[in-house]
């Protein structure tokens, strides 16, 4: 099947051009989205290692460019608590909250600093915390427990077409996106947009990763349904874009 050529667009620059004439919600002066999804005041919330405190890793940028592979054999070894705050601050940690609240500076960019992004994470075996499905709020740099479920890993796995080697991770990350924080400042622009942004995040993940001697790859292939309904997310408003399972590696075979 030939590629549609007006899907194509969406990569192309042609609607900079038009940006004066969107009428964008910003340029309407409505008030911006908030930076991060809401949630319950008697949530249980669990502390991260401050990220001025972690140490961890052993290699160069340089280094860790060079042998970054996407790895899908893990070991049954455990993601320390350290190790996942590190991660999770690598991929959406926030440097500052700035104009008056309005945008976020975080360890990865993001078209005008809208950071259209929630990190869930799907952990498996991670010390200290039990098996089930954890938001990172970046703004607290803390976790968000929203269930217990051993059967989580496995679900995540079916939810992305059966790939097993989700099911064999320490941890899963799985960012969702919430359009409408660019679609405030960027209305049409906004699909090419996001999903820059995704890539962003996620080589920060690789190269995180890398660093502590785990791996992961990212995940593209999953039923849209399935995984907002694991999320228990409206699919709409905010919907699952991708998917990283980490692991610790025993070896560097890699594909």
């Amino acid at each position: 099947m030939d590629q549609p050529k007006d899907t194509r667009k969406l990569m192309q620059n042609d609607l900079w051009r038009d940006m004066r004439d969107m009428h964008t919600d910003q340029q309407q002066r409505i008030p911006p989205p908030p930076l991060e999804q809401p949630y319950p005041a008697d949530a249980k919330l669990i502390d991260l290692p401050a990220p001025d405190s972690l140490t961890l890793g052993n290699l160069t940028v340089r280094e860790a460019i060079a042998q970054r592979r996407s790895h899908r054999r893990f070991t049954e070894e455990p993601l320390s608590l350290q190790e996942l705050a590190y991660l999770a601050w690598a991929t959406q940690g926030v440097h500052e909250v700035w104009r008056s609240g309005i945008a976020v500076r975080r360890t990865v960019p993001s078209a005008g600093a809208r950071h259209p992004f929630e990190s869930y994470l799907v952990v498996h075996r991670v010390a200290g915390l039990a098996v089930g499905l954890y938001r990172y709020l970046s703004l607290e740099h803390k976790l968000l427990l929203l269930k217990q479920d051993v059967a989580l890993p496995t679900r995540a796995a079916a939810a992305c077409h059966d790939q097993s080697f989700v099911a064999a991770a320490a941890v899963t990350f799985i960012w969702t996106a919430i359009p409408y924080r660019t679609e405030w400042r960027y209305a049409l622009m906004t699909p090419k947009l996001v999903t820059l942004d995704a890539g962003h995040v996620c080589e920060n993940l690789y190269l995180a990763a890398e660093s502590i001697g785990a791996g992961t790859c990212a995940i593209a292939a999953y039923n849209q349904v399935a995984l907002d309904e694991l999320l228990e997310v409206d699919g709409e408003d905010e919907f699952a874009i991708y998917v990283a399972p980490v692991g610790k590696v025993a070896d560097q075979h890699r594909s």
